[in-house]
């Protein structure tokens, strides 16, 4: 069984036909989809959709594309919204500088409100960080030495230093469909050299389908494609690969395995 640990199914491409999404990935021997939400108007349909259907469980939090509409929204928010029992994860939050569509001191304030509630709750946090490796460093360095949180990296695509950092700071990595785009060279030996307990794989559906699948809108489906390859990369077997994923995913979002 294959765990789809990051997709926005509320999202245009999938939400059109959800139920027949849902469906074509089951088929595809995935049998869990984390539903991510990126603003605070869209926590309520990713928790319905949770709610309705019993292998996805959701995420609250605000992307840092959308810090600057959610500027003043209070820790506590975060705090209600995680009670729901299907609300396994906090975010996706983190830093985005590569399009600074949001003011970065906002961005960052925002993201340690995340990391606040995810050391309190002990709900993992899910991290966007995007040419801004120095900063989402320094804020998890800082954090980390408030207190411990679980955390991970989601859709990986940093440097490799960067990787290393965030691995000796305990955190874990995800990896999208990029890791088998031809021009990811980088991406790939650091995928073949991931610790076993610290890698989790991911479509961030409907964006960045993986080869064969190009140019094509992402389903979570597709995200067998992404583990067919890192098996590859790692010489090891597509199942292999899935049940470690898979362990890894219920050992990391524990209120998933509870």
């Amino acid at each position: 069984m294959l765990i789809d640990s990051h997709c926005h199914l509320e999202y245009e491409g999938l939400i059109e036909d959800q139920n027949a999404v849902l469906e074509r990935a089951r088929g595809a021997g995935v049998g869990g989809f984390l539903n991510i939400s990126t603003k605070q108007a869209e926590w309520e349909q990713v928790v319905a959709t949770a709610a309705r259907e019993k292998d996805v469980w959701a995420s609250v939090g605000i992307h840092p594309h959308n810090a600057d509409q959610h500027a003043d929204m209070d820790a506590d928010e975060l705090r209600r919204a995680v009670q729901h029992p299907k609300v396994i994860a906090i975010g996706e939050t983190g830093l985005d500088y590569y399009y600074d569509k949001s003011d970065r001191q906002v961005q960052q304030d925002l993201f340690r409100k995340h990391i606040t509630v995810a050391r309190e709750t002990g709900l993992p946090v899910i991290i966007h960080t995007r040419d801004a490796e120095d900063d989402t460093l320094a804020i998890l360095e800082d954090e980390l030495g408030k207190g411990a949180f679980p955390a991970l990296i989601h859709c990986f695509t940093a440097s490799a230093d960067f990787g290393r950092k965030v691995l000796n700071l305990g955190l874990t990595i995800s990896l999208s469909g990029i890791v088998t785009f031809k021009n990811a060279k980088e991406l790939r030996e650091i995928a073949a050299e991931l610790p076993g307990d610290r890698i989790l794989v991911e479509t961030d559906s409907p964006f960045l389908a993986p080869v064969p699948h190009r140019g094509k809108t992402c389903e979570p489906a597709f995200v067998s494609n992404t583990a067919d390859f890192v098996a590859e990369l790692r010489g090891v077997s597509t199942d292999e690969l899935a049940k470690t994923t898979t362990e890894n995913f219920f050992r990391l979002f524990s209120k998933a395995a509870a």
